[in-house]
């Protein structure tokens, strides 16, 4: 790390001041709103009653019993979060912003902000395998010792397709113990890691956290540009000055999204998208907001119209 690159104390500082504090303060203690389920084990199963939170509905027991049954839990007083952490050469891509800038400040801040409340934090590494684990801990000590291993990570200048379905299974057979999720990953990675997200979603609180730039949904009008795969290393020459071509681009990029959401959905978990472009705060204070008025919907409110159809 050379000596103009921020070391992990002056991130943790800055974000300290300019992030962890204000969501401190707007959320007012209430950080646990952020996610469903937040430090719970099962506790008990009952027979569904009208005002009931679909979501805890267990659909095995309601399939064998023919009627509807909800899972019932008590709150642990501490609550283990895993960092799933894809580092591979897709996530270094950005038009002013890198993704892993991104994953990396967001990473911090959640960490400091559960570490601060006496809960236990843990991360596993992805670049071209899943190659280091950071065991669960807690305090500021361990989110500094969490970041200096994440910035310490070389970046990848090539390596074998990202296959998130292994990563996934790796994190199935490391995190024994119910815990909170988070997947961080622009999901740029060979097909079947639906099913494995799906299956993770039925023991862990999962919460997708997708990295993306707005480069990848849209191209602008540019002319003649080389075009480089951030994995293989296959260039090709592009002319985003073609009407056609940026078109074709954009409806690729919006069936991919249309994807991702699909399988979020199935799975059963929420998404928390960041743009190279968002401010961190603002992207989590919406998605607490948003996580808020879903539960309200299933209780039988409604969505408010700000919210229905956009980004987490």
């Amino acid at each position: 790390m050379s000596a103009s690159t921020p070391g992990p104390e002056d991130i943790l500082r800055r974000l300290e001041w300019t992030v962890v504090r204000r969501l401190d303060g707007l959320l007012q203690g209430d950080y646990r709103t952020l996610f469903r389920g937040f430090g719970l084990d099962l506790a008990d199963l009952r027979e569904y009653q009208y005002h009931d939170d679909v979501r805890h509905i267990d659909w095995n027991v309601t399939a064998r019993l023919d009627v509807p049954y909800v899972r019932e839990f008590t709150e642990d007083r501490e609550v283990t979060a895993w960092f799933l952490l894809d580092l591979s050469p897709s996530v270094d891509f950005g038009s002013r912003v890198r993704k892993r800038t991104v994953s990396i400040d967001f990473v911090t801040v959640l960490a400091r902000l559960l570490a601060r409340h006496g809960n236990r934090v843990g991360a596993l590494f992805y670049g071209s395998t899943v190659d280091a684990v950071v065991p669960a801990g807690s305090g500021r000590r361990h989110v500094l010792h969490l970041l200096h291993k994440l910035l310490a990570r070389p970046r990848l200048a090539r390596a074998e397709p990202t296959d998130l379905a292994r990563f996934i299974d790796a994190a199935q057979r490391t995190v024994r113990r119910r815990a909170l999720v988070f997947v961080v990953s622009d999901f740029v990675s060979t097909p079947g890691w639906a099913r494995p997200l799906a299956q993770l979603a039925q023991r862990h609180e999962v919460v997708a956290v997708r990295l993306y730039d707005p480069l990848e949904m849209e191209l602008p009008d540019l002319g003649l540009l080389m075009v480089e795969d951030a994995e293989s290393g296959e260039q090709v020459f592009v002319d985003t000055h073609d009407r056609g071509f940026r078109r074709r681009f954009e409806r690729a990029a919006a069936h991919r999204e249309e994807v991702l959401r699909a399988a979020f959905r199935d799975a059963g978990i929420d998404a928390l998208e960041l743009s190279t472009e968002d401010d961190l705060g603002d992207a989590i204070l919406r998605f607490a907001d948003l996580r808020k008025w879903r539960s309200r919907v299933a209780a039988g409110g409604a969505l408010p119209a700000h919210l229905e159809g956009g980004r987490s």
